[in-house]
């Protein structure tokens, strides 16, 4: 039987898209001090987060479909190698997600703009996109990354321990859901349902710990900026310690797996 299907296809292109999404959300903060919106960039970073974190419940039943496909003779070998395909689209869709950030940082600082004459309505927001113009300008916001912007950006002022967080919440993000079902495979039948739904628990740690970490201290730096009591070095080195510890984070996913489905598949037993 074929490693790749239609059903791994699709899954890695949704993967691709919405990690992508949750990497340019980072350059909102950037895009809000730029035009002093941060009130406004906050609402547009909570909508792109929201619905990368709804794209968790898409997510399961579409990578759990991929264990029917599975050939019974080598099925536990087939999943896995299937499982760091998609693990490794993660990768993908993050480093598309910089590439594209010096674009999107244009992009957002526009509908940050728009966002707040719309009076906060983002219905509103996108659809002032639907004509031929506003696509044109939007174009006309591509952005190749250069080397220059990292000009100022030493190891002083990247904040370690965020990216070393980071790298962790993230490695368990990307890891979460396909862990939690390749454990419902190695578990006896009646503890199967239980390692299914940890993934809503592994998740939920990892998002209390990006919840409590991580975003507030971009909101504090953005302010700052803002209010000229801060650099805006120190916002620029936040967020490429974010989207560089999200890269190396779905990088250890690829480590963590096996792992974390066996603690998963050890936890449901025990609950």
């Amino acid at each position: 039987m074929e490693l790749i299907t239609g059903k791994l296809i699709l899954s890695s292109l949704f993967l691709l898209i919405i990690t992508m999404i949750e990497t340019l959300a980072y350059s909102t903060r950037i895009s809000g001090a730029r035009v002093k919106l941060i009130a406004t960039a906050i609402s547009l970073f909570s909508s792109l987060v929201i619905i990368s974190r709804f794209s968790t419940m898409i997510q399961q039943p579409l990578t759990g479909k991929l264990i029917g496909e599975a050939p019974e003779s080598h099925k536990y070998l087939f999943i896995e190698e299937q499982y760091r395909i998609l693990i490794g689209m993660t990768t993908v869709g993050t480093l598309l997600g910089i590439l594209l950030f010096p674009t999107f940082i244009q992009i957002f600082s526009r509908a940050i703009v728009h966002l707040s004459q719309e009076r906060g309505s983002i219905i509103g927001l996108f659809k002032k996109q639907f004509h031929f113009a506003t696509w044109k300008k939007i174009f006309k916001c591509f952005r190749f990354p250069r080397l220059s912007y990292l000009n100022g950006i030493t190891l002083q002022t990247i904040p370690k321990r965020l990216f070393v967080i980071n790298v962790m919440v993230t490695a368990i993000l990307t890891v979460g859901v396909l862990s939690s079902i390749y454990a419902s495979m190695i578990v006896p039948e009646k503890y199967m349902q239980a390692a299914t739904l940890s993934s809503g628990i592994i998740n939920g740690i990892a998002t209390i710990l990006l919840t409590l970490f991580i975003d507030p201290k971009a909101s504090v730096l953005a302010d700052r900026v803002v209010k000229n009591e801060g650099m805006y070095i120190y916002l620029k080195s936040y967020s490429l310690t974010m989207v560089g510890s999200k890269l190396l984070g779905t990088v250890v996913g690829q480590f963590i797996f096996l792992p974390a489905a066996y603690y998963v598949a050890w936890f449901a037993k025990i609950i």
